[in-house]
Order: structure tokens, then sequence, then C-alpha cells
């Protein structure tokens, strides 16, 4: 694929994957769809591990594939704790990749390493037990976790879907 085309393709899993995701939150009592829409999420999150890579190959190869591996786990059914924790490294590890390579605007990648890095400090402590309140999708404490992720990855699907990845901005030098 062209980077063009693997940005699109990125950009259109991110908003699948954020769609279906929550649809499925609010659909708790209908097991059939909410296992449909779980497939959904999983297939989202492999396009989106391998579009991703692809991406930021070139920056640090170990470190695009620790990110797609980390994407590969999280599409694994099971401990939604688990998914979500492996969903938050990769993140990391792809929004560091970003950053670093300057492969989209730094405010944006910025952001993603932020989200990212926030959810593996609170994911963890809530694993461990420390860090009290509900955890379900049902708190407005959990939307509050996961706001800042939401806010980065709508820019960013949007950035890929206009830009194609390959805006001037995004090819800046280092400065």
């Amino acid at each position: 694929m062209t980077r063009r085309t693997t940005a699109r393709v990125a950009g259109v899993a991110f908003l699948l994957y954020i769609l279906a995701g929550v649809t499925s939150q609010g659909l708790a009592g209908r097991a059939s769809l909410a296992g449909v829409l779980s497939i959904v999420t999983s297939l989202c999150a492999l396009a989106l591990g391998v579009t991703l890579y692809a991406m930021t190959l070139h920056v640090d190869a170990e470190l695009a594939l620790f990110g797609l591996v980390c994407r590969v786990v999280e599409a694994i059914p099971g401990d939604s704790q688990v998914a979500a924790i492996f969903f938050a490294v990769g993140s990391t590890t792809f929004a560091w990749l970003l950053l670093r390579g300057r492969l989209i605007p730094v405010a944006l990648a910025r952001l993603g390493v932020f989200a990212s890095v926030l959810l593996i400090v609170i994911l963890g402590l809530q694993r461990a037990g420390l860090a009290g309140g509900p955890s379900g999708w049902g708190s407005s404490l959990t939307w509050l976790i996961w706001l800042p992720m939401l806010a980065f990855e709508l820019t960013f699907a949007g950035w890929l879907l206009t830009t194609g990845g390959t805006s001037a901005v995004a090819r800046a030098p280092l400065a």
C-alpha cells in the first residue's frame, strides 16, 4: 500500500474502532450484537497495529514491532482490563514513534503520548486496586479517564483522512 492509503486505512480503522467500542458498551444487555461489535473492534485493533507499524517502522523497527504486538494482544478476546492496558502501552509506543519521527503535528503527537501514559498509570492503579471508584463504562470517572485518548484518536483519525499522512507540518525537521 502507499503511504496515503495506509494512513487512510488507519483513519477509518480508528473511527470504526471507536464507534464499535462505544456502541458495544451501551449494548451490554444484547450479547449477540455486542459480540459482533467485539469482533469489529478486534479487527480494527489488528488493522491499526499493522498500519501504525507500517507508518513508524522507519523510526524504530523494534519499538514499532512492540507496538504491533501490543495491538495484537489487545485484539484477543478475554479480560477487558488486560486488553485496555495492552491498548494503552501500544498507543504510547506508537504515539512516541509518531512524535520522535515528526510524522504528525507535534502537538497532536504529544497529546497521544500524554493520553496513553495517563491510561497506563490509571489502569495499572485500578488493576492493582489502588485507584478507587467504579471502572465500568457506566461511570463518569471512566469516561473522564478515557476522554484525552478519545480526543487524540478522533483528531488523529481526521488528520489521517484529510492529509493522507503527508502534510508538510508532519515532515518538519527536528528543531
